[in-house]
């Protein structure tokens, strides 16, 4: 059963149904017939990698839809590269995407994205923490209607001072900046229709943000609780040395998220406050120097004037040249944040 996410994405649910919010799969005859992809962004996962191949194939074997496995190997060092080259000979829905470096988690899931060829995606962790065994459940929600499942790990199983208390002070936090309460946006486990993260252009952290950018989009996002173990092999990837990255990145999502589309109405606003503050005080000033005929050169009041005249000039200005940007933004998107070194069984 999906978690509510709170009492304002229930409405949303109502203000943006389905049917506006995402074009229908079926009535795009050059999509692939494929079903479902599985994007697994890999970095130095070797030990856990046969194992996670063999997991997700043995799961959606029982199902009768059609899959692909996705794996992106985001410039690992530990073999496993070599690895998936030969993984990918033994079992035909396997693909890989060998990067030329390592780019980070971001640029590996948007890889992926624009890879796949599947109607849903599922994103998960190489690393055996999250279950395969979940994906049929988030499918499920998608079946009924969602643009956007989100795992929530309600038992996680990781150290309480340096991964679950960020974690608890991020999503709190996320959710009061984003407005999409979630409990979990940290976990990878995510099924999303593909029409929706072909829209989203991803870059520095913002993968973990991807629930707050389908908001943008008009997504409906439900929760439910998935399965969480402990890592078995290998050595995890996330640390207190991401939080800042994730804050500045979470400050480009706010800012998306209210002027996107209007970066004038900040900087606008801004500028014409201050423009007709330094105007007010300026006439002010001229009415105290030319008629009650009284200096005032040495009043702090005329530099004020000053500095908030040209203030507000400089800000309009900022809001005139964010407009421009914005649709350079919105027109050219062209430019990969990643490089692909090899591509197997596509």
């Amino acid at each position: 059963m999906a978690v509510s996410l709170s009492a304002q994405n229930r409405v949303l649910d109502d203000k943006y149904p389905i049917e506006q919010c995402i074009s229908n799969t079926e009535s795009d005859s050059s999509k692939s017939q494929l079903y479902l992809s599985v994007i697994v962004p890999i970095y130095n996962e070797v030990e856990n990698l046969t194992n996670l191949v063999e997991r997700i194939s043995e799961i959606l074997s029982r199902e009768s839809y059609t899959y692909e496995i996705v794996c992106v190997d985001d410039g690992s060092r530990d073999g496993s590269t070599d690895l998936l080259q030969r993984l990918a000979t033994t079992y035909p829905q396997l693909k890989a995407i060998l990067l030329r470096r390592n780019y980070g988690q971001t640029a590996a899931m948007a890889a992926g994205f624009e890879h796949a060829q599947g109607q849903i995606i599922v994103t998960l962790d190489g690393d055996l923490q999250n279950d395969p065994q979940d994906i049929p459940l988030l499918l499920d929600r998608i079946e009924a209607g969602y643009d956007l499942v989100s795992g929530w790990r309600k038992q996680r199983q990781d150290a309480a001072l340096t991964r679950l208390l960020p974690s608890k002070i991020a999503n709190w936090l996320i959710g009061k900046v984003t407005g999409v309460k979630l409990h979990d946006y940290g976990c990878s486990l995510k099924a999303y229709r593909s029409e929706l993260v072909l829209d989203l252009k991803l870059y520095g952290e913002l993968h973990r943000f991807l629930p707050a950018l389908a908001f943008i989009e008009g997504a409906r996002i439900t929760e439910i609780p998935v399965r969480h173990h402990p890592r078995r092999f290998g050595k995890s990837k996330y640390g207190l040395g991401r939080t800042f990255r994730v804050m500045m990145d979470l400050l480009t999502v706010y800012f998306m998220k209210t002027f996107l589309t209007r970066p004038m109405h900040v900087f606008g606003v801004l500028g014409m406050t201050s423009l007709s503050a330094g105007s007010l005080l300026a006439a002010y000033l001229v009415f105290v120097k030319f008629i009650l005929h009284q200096a005032i050169g040495d009043r702090p009041l005329l530099m004020l004037a000053v500095v908030l005249f040209l203030s507000g000039i400089q800000l309009f200005c900022f809001g005139l040249l964010g407009e421009l940007l914005m649709r350079t933004y919105h027109e050219s998107q062209n430019k990969p944040i990643y490089r692909i070194r090899e591509k197997l069984g596509f």
